[in-house]
């Protein structure tokens, strides 16, 4: 496989889902990324997301990030957060489908940080195992995830302490109040786009991906 990112057309629940596909020759893990609110301009293309698909690279992961439903060349419209997670499971079951035998970690930015959650517990409910699940800026007080997130997977959260979208204090409390073991990452002067930061947010993730 080449080592640069490679346009996918998907088959999603809404119809085709776009997609960009990198992979190792020997993957060492997959990794599923999902962007922010589609409503909001969000799109497989966010620094964030891209940021996070470069480390994922770098850690030796074969990485799938995709455009839900509505959102570029990705047909349909968008489904509250529902039908997202409908297409997240549609993109992970591609990524399994070739890779069905590595460790699977689900890395979501801000509203697909909750999908990414949502997911997490609906393939441990399939018996499918997620290695690990990193949530970046999620907006709890705006999506229910309680009860929804996946018990064995391993869970950073990692949360900008001057997020100007996603509540902080909304954040902790939730992140206090989840009984399950976690890492809460805060990252100090950074605002809800890592703005200045993706160098800070690399030294975060790249380590934990490799643990």
């Amino acid at each position: 496989m080449s080592a640069r990112e490679e346009s996918r057309l998907l088959e999603g629940p809404a119809g085709t889902l776009e997609a960009l596909y990198q992979s190792p020759v020997e993957p060492l893990g997959a990794v599923l990324l999902c962007h922010p609110h589609p409503l909001h301009g969000g799109t497989l293309q966010n620094k964030v997301v891209a940021t996070l698909q470069r480390i994922a690279r770098d850690a030796g992961q074969a990485t799938l990030r995709f455009n839900f439903r509505g959102v570029g060349v990705s047909t349909g419209v968008h489904a509250g957060g529902e039908g997202e997670i409908d297409d997240a499971a549609a993109a992970v079951a591609w990524l399994r489908e070739r890779h069905p035998d590595l460790p699977l970690t689900l890395c979501g930015f801000s509203f697909g940080a909750c999908v990414a959650a949502c997911l997490g517990g609906h393939l441990e409910g399939e018996g499918v195992a997620v290695e690990r699940l990193f949530m970046l800026a999620p907006p709890v007080e705006r999506f229910a995830v309680d009860g929804r997130l996946p018990q064995r997977a391993r869970l950073t959260v990692i949360q900008p302490e001057a997020d100007e979208v996603v509540t902080p204090a909304r954040v902790y409390a939730w992140s206090a109040a989840l009984d399950q073991p976690h890492e809460l990452l805060r990252v100090p002067e950074c605002s809800h786009f890592f703005h200045g930061k993706l160098v800070e947010l690399k030294e975060l993730v790249l380590p934990r991906l490799q643990a």
